[in-house]
């Protein structure tokens, strides 16, 4: 309401002493100019106010830009346990294919082989959280998982923290980082244990190997002595000497060509756990030569089989499950390929 419409009021004169009537006139004004006042105010409110949007009320400073933790985080994290390294076939195409990113070629690890690694190590969160992985499995930023741009997908790999001697144990099921000297992206709860969750730190990386997960050694510091009595030997004959390796450890290929059968180690120690037992021979190299035959036709068996050494004879499995169900379903794909009953024992 603008001022220029109250200039037309009576106003009293302040050189004239104000006689009754004047006085009530003056009242008058004054009441007039009141009302026109409040009427002004009623009009100014009346009118529509002008659109205006509020800011939203901003993230808490210390949350990345473009990823970081949740709003409201599960408790006991912390407890949240270490991921349970298990014989995985390694397929060579899938996840394991070389593939390009950011004009970087990368080409992944396709045989069982052993890998240790110094660099930074970084996480991710939320805006990744409930995606597709590079494996095709669900990325859930509370588990303990991790990405390597080219360690063999599924792996197992034992993270260290040297600043503070914290480690843990994660499965490899996802691609990444793609910084240079970063190693590995961990898991919001694997980063948490490691307490590395303020930004990239230096870590030491070592994927763990099917031997390592036969023998039951990548439980550091745990007792790894066979509750069975079977002895691990070396296939192809090498417990019993050169000699009678030179004359045993050759077997015919289908294209009728005699070969070396390849010098594979076995296990020292069996892990615990659920095993199946494809057979037992007299002789080393019929086991070994039955190993051979079920690497050409259950390709999807070469990390679990093993043979051990029981009294006189020479049993050859394959395992360790980590449950009875597990091997008994391996089992089950034996009988069905083979026409073979194999048995499931337990070692504690």
């Amino acid at each position: 309401m603008s001022l220029l419409h109250l200039t037309h009021l009576p106003t009293p004169s302040p050189l004239r002493q104000a006689s009754p009537s004047s006085a009530n006139e003056t009242r008058w004004a004054l009441f007039l100019l009141t009302a026109s006042l409040l009427l002004g105010l009623g009009g100014c409110a009346s009118r529509s106010p002008q659109t205006s949007t509020l800011p939203a009320p901003s993230r808490p400073s210390s949350w990345p830009e473009r990823d970081g933790p949740e709003a409201v985080i599960p408790p006991n994290l912390h407890q949240v346990p270490d991921a349970i390294p298990k014989l995985e076939p390694i397929r060579k195409g899938g996840p394991n294919k070389p593939y390009e990113v950011l004009g970087q070629r990368y080409a992944p690890i396709t045989e069982d082989k052993p890998l240790v690694e110094r660099g930074l190590a970084s996480w991710y969160g939320r805006k990744f959280h409930g995606r597709s992985t590079s494996s095709g499995e669900i990325y859930n930023m509370y588990a303990m998982t991790a990405a390597h741009p080219t360690m063999p997908i599924p792996s197992y790999a034992r993270v260290r923290n040297p600043a503070n001697g914290r480690e843990i144990l994660v499965r490899i099921n996802d691609r990444g980082p793609f910084h240079s000297k970063r190693v590995i992206d961990l898991s919001y709860t694997a980063a948490l244990k490691l307490d590395i969750l303020r930004g990239v730190t230096p870590v030491e990386v070592e994927r763990i190997t099917f031997e390592d997960i036969r023998t039951g050694a990548w439980q550091r510091g745990k007792s790894l002595e066979p509750a069975q009595p079977d002895t691990p030997v070396f296939a192809a004959a090498e417990a019993e000497g050169a000699a009678q390796r030179e004359s045993t450890a050759l077997i015919a290929s289908s294209s009728e060509t005699a070969r070396p059968i390849a010098v594979v180690t076995v296990p020292r120690h069996a892990a615990p756990g659920f095993w199946v037992q494809l057979g037992a021979y007299s002789k080393l190299d019929g086991a070994e030569s039955f190993r051979q035959q079920l690497l050409k036709e259950l390709d999807w068996m070469a990390p679990l089989l093993a043979v051990f050494k029981d009294g006189g004879l020479h049993r050859l499995q394959a395992g360790p499950y980590s449950s009875r169900d597990d091997a008994r379903q391996a089992a089950e794909r034996v009988r069905l390929a083979l026409n073979l009953t194999p048995v499931v024992v337990e070692r504690r």
